[in-house]
């Protein structure tokens, strides 16, 4: 093994190879492994930074599964109360993996100012509301305080909103509210803007506005144990078809529980494709490296063919001979994986803190390129790259077997 080491050692020198016909072929080698690896990387964690982003901003706004009552018929106005009188609430035991549950009701509503008018959907919270995932995206004021007995006037605003309208935080805000048939007069509430916050979701941004659920229970007039719907947060997105099916069979008949997925359907396809994208990429660059790494291995050898004919003259084994030419190919790898790996987690870790690249939040629902850095994914990829790259030159290393010492020797 040492002889072994030390002759690899040797063949792969400086000074033994960079006035070699094979350097540029090796340097080549080296920037394909490096290229690969900083494409293999910006690709997974840009694609499931931006798959975590989107299902995080979708949850905040509508929890990973949804109970609301039948006959709302998937309305975002909750006209129909649902009781808290519910085994399942305000703690759902009888599932793990469920860590929280809030109730929340939803009233469609209208903004009006001097000059314009926007259409909106107030969603009303209590003191349960999971306000963290919210938190992020709060970009000036703060979050509102609610609790059950009073009827609270502040409300959150979204930035898209409080731009459009003219609104600036602690602006009064007057809202029109729909009555339930059309010859009831509109009812017309007046709120103060406590925060503004900018989610980077168009869809959402320019819909939703957080209110006291108190408001939406008075205004439907509920009773104060009736509420528009439940939200469920679960520990494992990988499992929210599983534990949208047991809400569903743990809950009432005349209730329906519904995933995230569910209920944006086309955005989460689109998602499922990033899956298939990565791993194309990564095929991709393994392919190319690959065959770059076989070519420069068949030009090492060629160009060593009077050494290895030498080594077997002195009584060296094919496979130890291979081994050497291998030794040497795994050190261009890890060369070429030190070079990827410094590159490559340096763009995404100045793109995670210092946020370089924009994306449009009509097309990607988010306004800069996510990134996800996980040390998982990080050691797949380089150990995958290497164990691969070396699969694959198992075999044009087995030319070596087919030369012959006496040949060889005499070959210049």
């Amino acid at each position: 093994m040492n002889f072994e080491f030390f002759i690899s050692k040797r063949l792969i020198s400086a000074k033994d190879y960079k006035s070699s016909i094979s350097a540029p072929i090796i340097k080549i080698a080296v920037s394909a492994i490096a290229i690969g690896v900083i494409m293999m990387l910006v690709s997974v964690a840009t694609g499931v930074g931006l798959q975590q982003k989107i299902r995080d901003k979708i949850a905040a706004f509508n929890g990973h599964i949804s109970i609301s009552n039948l006959d709302n018929n998937n309305s975002q106005d909750s006209r129909v109360p649902i009781s808290t009188d519910q085994d399942f609430y305000p703690e759902f035991d009888e599932i793990n993996g469920i860590n929280h549950i809030q109730a929340v009701a939803t009233k469609y509503g209208i903004i009006r100012t001097e000059t314009d008018f926007e259409g909106i959907v107030v969603k009303g919270v209590g003191p349960d509301y999971r306000w963290d995932y919210l938190q992020e995206y709060l970009v000036e004021g703060k979050l509102p305080s609610y609790n059950k007995e009073d009827y609270g006037k502040e409300i959150l605003i979204s930035q898209y909103l409080a731009n459009r309208l003219g609104f600036t935080l602690n602006d009064k805000v007057v809202i029109y509210f729909m009555g339930d048939s059309a010859e009831d007069r509109p009812r017309l509430t007046a709120f103060t803007i406590s925060g503004i916050f900018n989610s980077g979701f168009q869809d959402f941004d320019e819909t939703y506005l957080i209110a006291d659920i108190n408001q939406i229970q008075r205004l439907n007039k509920w009773k104060k144990n009736e509420v528009g719907n439940f939200e469920i947060f679960i520990d494992d997105f990988t499992q929210i078809d599983k534990k949208g099916g047991e809400v569903y069979q743990h809950i009432d008949s005349f209730l329906d529980a519904k995933t995230i997925k569910q209920a944006y359907p086309s955005i989460f396809e689109w998602l499922s494709l990033f899956d298939f994208n990565i791993a194309l990429i990564i095929g991709i660059m393994i392919i190319v490296a690959g065959i770059n790494m076989i070519t420069a291995l068949l030009v090492l050898i060629l160009e060593r063919t009077q050494m290895i004919g030498m080594l077997k003259a002195l009584g060296s084994t094919d496979w130890s001979v291979r081994k050497i030419f291998l030794y040497n190919a795994g050190y261009l790898i890890l060369k070429g994986l030190f070079w990827g790996n410094l590159f490559g987690l340096g763009l995404l870790f100045l793109q995670k803190y210092f946020k370089l690249i924009p994306l449009n939040p009509e097309t990607y629902y988010v306004t800069e390129a996510p990134v996800y850095i996980g040390l998982q994914y990080v050691l797949l990829i380089n150990i995958g790259t290497l164990l691969l790259c070396l699969l694959m030159l198992l075999i044009p290393s087995y030319i070596i077997t087919k030369i012959s010492p006496a040949k060889s020797i005499k070959f210049e």
